[in-house]
Order: C-alpha cells, then structure tokens, then sequence
C-alpha cells in the first residue's frame, strides 16, 4: 500500500518557517495541463508522515494572490498523490472576539474573486460540484481537538471573505463584508478551496489572524509604522502557534486521508454533460482528477 501523502500550502507569514520544518528534503517539479506551479514541490516528513509542501506565492513572495496558479498547484498536489491539504493563510478579523494573534479553523467561504481561474473543467463540460461544505469536517475536527490539547487560542468556525485584492478592503467594504456574515477578509482561500473539492481532495485552512482589517478606527495616536510593526507582531505570534499545530497534526495518530470522505466522492454525480460529447483528449486532461 502506498504511504499516505499529506499537502501543505503555505502562505504569508508561515511558507518558509512551515518548511524549515521538513527533513529528508527533495524538490520535485511538476507538469501540468494548467502550466507550472508556484514553485518547486517539497516533499519530505513531518514527524513519521510524507508531506508535500507548496508555497504559495512562490521564491521570494513574488506572485500577488490573483498570479498565484491555483489550479496548477492543486493539480499537481494530486497528481503526487495527495489526498489530503492543510492550508494556511493570513487573514484580517471581521469581528471583535477573532483577536490578532488568535487561529481560525474557516469552514465556510464568500468568494469576491472575479480575475482567476476557478475550475478545471472549462471546455469540459458542465461540472457541478456541491460545495455546500467548502472543507472537511474530519479533517478540521482533528486540528480543533489538537488545537484544544495544545491550549492554543483558536476559533473552531469562521467564514473568509475572499477578495481580489490586491488592495485591501476600503472601510466601506470591511462593513459590507460584516454585515454579510463574515468573519475573516482574505485573498488566497478561493479557487483554491473549490478546486481541492473538484480534485476530490481533502481541504483544510488554518486562518492566521493578523489584525482588524479597516472596519475599527485605529487610535488616532497610532502612525503607520507603529500599526505595521503591530501587524508583523500579530502574524509572527500566530505562526508560531499554527506551526506547532501543525507539526502536532503531523505527528499524531489522526487519519488524514479516508476514502470514504465525502470530498473524496465529489464527482460522483457532478457531471452532467453527455460522455459522448467528451473527447478522450479532454478526458485525458482531467482523468487524475476522477482518481
């Protein structure tokens, strides 16, 4: 049987302490009909586990989150084998009780996105997948009760506003987006969760809660530099607490990947499209994804 294989997407404020973590390092590059992925792929382990680690925004955090290849890093997580992606991300708190510093286990998305590619099966034909519950409950189930073990502060439930960007939300905006049910603003949850859901993967994102976003005035008092350094303290303390949730996920007992997941039978009645209209080279194209 083949060892189980778990992703890892970083992001801002986690990618490359996220990586320092890995041994038995190698870098893999991966092809893939959607073009290449933000970078070189890292395999290794966590503790006794195979990891796969993307990030993100590639060398240097040079891709914005609208150049990021979504669907290329997705793919070719699947095509190593993975089944199951944990991903961070940093976030702007919508709401009082979501503190700088705390972590946020997302369940729920609003995708405000409008410039990316949000699924793999363009020209294909019509794919309807259900997305009712954009991650996976076993999954984010086995962070919160390490989360709870570790006594780190974390929210069990939140939903992430995801934004084009890459400007941040104006204050008129940031109340909308209030108003509107959400709890976290952010710029890379989405496509990145509903082509995981069309890859038949197993999705998770851990939210890095980095400040207020603009809705809360700032203390008048307050210049720029000083809120910055503010901010940079809030991410740097909450990725030191998600890395060693992280590393404590990695290396415990909880199962990651299941085949008898939900999210793992995503396509099964999603295609609507007559096979015969299909040609066996579109087929090609998008067959790991039915694996």
């Amino acid at each position: 049987m083949t060892e189980e294989l778990t992703g890892l997407i970083g992001g801002s404020g986690l990618g490359s302490a996220l990586a320092e973590k890995i041994r038995d390092v190698k870098y893999c590059s991966v092809n893939t009909p959607f073009g290449r992925p933000s970078g070189p792929i890292m395999t290794g382990r966590i503790g006794s586990r195979r990891v796969a680690f993307i990030d993100r925004h590639g060398k240097g955090h040079k891709l914005s989150p609208s150049e990021v290849p979504y669907a290329a890093n997705i793919y070719a997580l699947k095509k190593m084998g993975v089944l199951t992606i944990i991903s961070t991300a940093a976030v702007g708190s919508l709401r009082q009780a979501i503190r700088p510093a705390d972590l946020v286990i997302v369940d729920q998305f609003i995708d405000k996105t409008f410039k990316r590619q949000t699924s793999f099966f363009t020209g294909f034909g019509a794919i309807h997948t259900e997305m009712a519950e954009p991650t996976c409950e076993r999954v984010n189930e086995a962070i919160a009760a390490t989360a709870k073990k570790l006594r780190l502060r974390t929210h069990r439930r939140g939903t992430y506003v995801s934004m084009e960007g890459p400007q941040f939300s104006t204050r008129a905006e940031s109340l909308m987006n209030r108003t509107w049910g959400g709890d976290l603003i952010g710029m890379t949850a989405m496509p990145e969760a509903k082509l995981a859901r069309e890859a038949q993967m197993c999705y998770s994102l851990v939210a890095l809660v980095s400040d207020y976003d603009s809705w809360r005035s700032q203390k008048k008092q307050t210049d720029k530099q000083t809120l910055m350094r503010e901010i940079l303290g809030n991410l740097k303390r909450s990725s030191g607490n998600c890395l060693k949730l992280i590393e404590e996920v990695l290396t415990g007992n909880d199962k990651l990947a299941c085949d008898d997941c939900g999210c793992r039978k995503s396509l099964e009645l999603a295609v609507w499209t007559d096979k015969k209209e299909i040609t066996a080279s579109q087929r090609k194209k998008v067959e790991i994804l039915f694996k």
